[in-house]
């Protein structure tokens, strides 16, 4: 009986323990948002099917201690624990970090299930608590809403203890321009363009990676900005309305930059009106004579930029106001344009990136770069060494194969852009694929229309996962492209092995579009 009871509390542990990890893991990923990890619960909870089957025989367990389930539970244990080890395994492109918040959700987790524990054996005795600690295992599903909403006090003054440091420190170097970039795609890749060009003249601070969140550029101020700063290029990311802002009144932007405005995170904006008015954000929060600049090329941009005195315009190949450029050429080493300033003046420049939406990025950051007061000319080396931020349409050769890995994310434009991109190469050209996530009702509408643009640029489509990529395959047979030449595998592995196997003349191209984050 001893052996037994040990053997059911070692295992009842462990799975306690890989359950609680694995879902924590998903409640980082979903940004500690109750809201969005419950909408992430509904929409998976297949996944996690055997914790609600360890719910149903706990709840037994403890309303009838005496029922005979113990090798029953020990078996679902066991497999719980089977479960959990794979999933863990399989969660590989981006780690739980073990954060100082994550580590006061763990221990208050921690407390509170030793406090149910200990009340249950108090008030019931020993008998009910091997089905307790099951439920307890089966309830980590949901568990971590409840320690968040415990917490919450505790974090909101952690937070306003960093916020308050972040914003004593930029009081320390009141010479600092403050440049705030946002966007609902290109803003990573125009933030480490810009500073690129900024830093042949300036000392430039960047917030680093994809910190764009509140905390992630107080944590880039605290840690990294010194007094002989003097810009701060400070992305700013949002998935809900007034997040732009809550950025803004902790770093008080001088200047701001809009690269783009589309139906991105639509599950927790809603609808285009929200996504533009929360990118907008910037330009409200812009003193007077601040400047703005917006990607002219963007129609709800367009819309929006009327109600603002005096923006700063930036185009791909076409005039109009502001800068612009024109006699685009693109080679498998680079793209070469021509920029054109609102004063008339224009350079060529070379660059080794590739793609439309690469252009129109670069003309970006080279307005604001000429504005800050570096010339066009000055300009041209600093653009010319410009590296392709990983993961965002970056080359690389393989022998006979090149690579185009898009696969950080993906958007209904860029999407559209990177196959276009794929189109101008002369080979094989084969697109891999899990397509777009975060559209809401769309979703499958805007992957449809995703397969159609495919099937008009690729040789080859390899679609990841079956029931995700089904609008897509629709889209790309509605052009009546090749069904041979269609096929979804189960694993992206799989999906690279085939395309390094496809025979045929001439050079390949193998665009990786996309690569869906683990909580999906």
């Amino acid at each position: 009986m001893i052996i037994r009871t040990v053997i059911a509390l070692v295992l009842s542990v462990f799975a306690f323990f890989l359950t609680m990890r694995y879902n924590l893991h998903m409640f980082q990923l979903n940004g500690y948002k109750n809201d969005e990890h419950m909408h992430w619960l509904k929409k998976n909870l297949r996944q996690q099917w055997l914790l609600v089957f360890g719910l149903i025989l706990g709840i037994l367990r403890v309303i009838f201690p005496c029922l005979a389930l113990d090798i029953i539970n020990d078996l679902v244990l066991l497999l719980i624990i089977l479960v959990y080890s794979a999933m863990k395994r399989l969660n590989t492109k981006k780690k739980l970090v073990y954060t100082a918040r994550v580590k006061r959700l763990i221990v208050t987790n921690l407390i509170v299930t030793a406090l149910i524990l200990l009340l249950c054996a108090g008030f019931a005795g020993i008998a009910p608590l091997a089905g307790m600690f099951m439920i307890l295992v089966s309830i980590q599903l949901v568990v971590l809403i409840l320690i968040n909403v415990i917490n919450h006090p505790v974090e909101m003054g952690v937070n306003q203890y960093y916020i308050n440091d972040a914003k004593k420190k930029l009081k320390e170097v009141p010479n600092l321009t403050i440049i705030g970039v946002t966007g609902s795609y290109g803003k990573t890749s125009v933030k480490f363009y810009l500073q690129k060009l900024l830093q042949e003249r300036y000392n430039v601070l960047v917030t680093p990676e994809s910190y764009n969140t509140p905390m992630g550029v107080v944590k880039t101020i605290r840690s990294s900005l010194k007094s002989t700063h003097e810009i701060f290029i400070c992305e700013m990311g949002a998935r809900h309305v007034g997040d732009i802002k809550e950025i803004c009144d902790i770093v008080n932007p001088h200047h701001g930059m809009i690269t783009s405005v589309g139906p991105q995170h639509l599950e927790t904006f809603f609808n285009m009106e929200n996504i533009k008015n929360t990118k907008f954000e910037l330009a409200d929060a812009l003193p007077e004579g601040g400047m703005l600049f917006l990607n002219g090329d963007n129609e709800y941009i367009n819309e929006k930029a009327k109600e603002y005195p005096n923006p700063i315009f930036y185009h791909s190949n076409t005039t109009g106001s502001g800068y612009y450029a024109k006699d685009i050429s693109v080679s498998q080493v680079g793209t070469e344009f021509t920029v054109v300033a609102p004063d008339g003046t224009s350079e060529r420049f070379q660059m080794r990136l590739i793609g439309a939406h690469n252009i129109i990025n670069v003309v970006g950051a080279i307005a604001v770069a000429n504005k800050l007061g570096i010339a066009l000319a000055d300009l041209k080396i600093p653009v010319r060494r410009i590296e392709p931020v990983e993961h965002r349409m970056q080359m690389r050769e393989h022998g006979l194969v090149t690579i185009i890995d898009d696969a950080y994310n993906s958007n209904p434009v860029g999407s559209k852009a990177a196959v276009e991109t794929l189109a101008m190469f002369d080979g094989i050209r084969i697109l891999i694929t899990p397509g777009m996530v975060e559209l809401g009702e769309k979703e499958a509408e805007f992957n449809y229309k995703f397969g159609t643009y495919a099937a008009e640029c690729c040789d080859y489509i390899l679609l990841v996962g079956r029931k995700h990529t089904e609008p897509i395959k629709e889209g790309v047979l509605s052009k009546g492209f090749p069904e041979e030449k269609c096929l979804v595998y189960d694993k992206l592995e799989d999906a690279v092995s085939y395309a390094y196997a496809i025979k045929g003349q001439g050079h390949k191209y193998i665009l990786l579009e996309n690569d869906l984050p683990d909580n999906y």
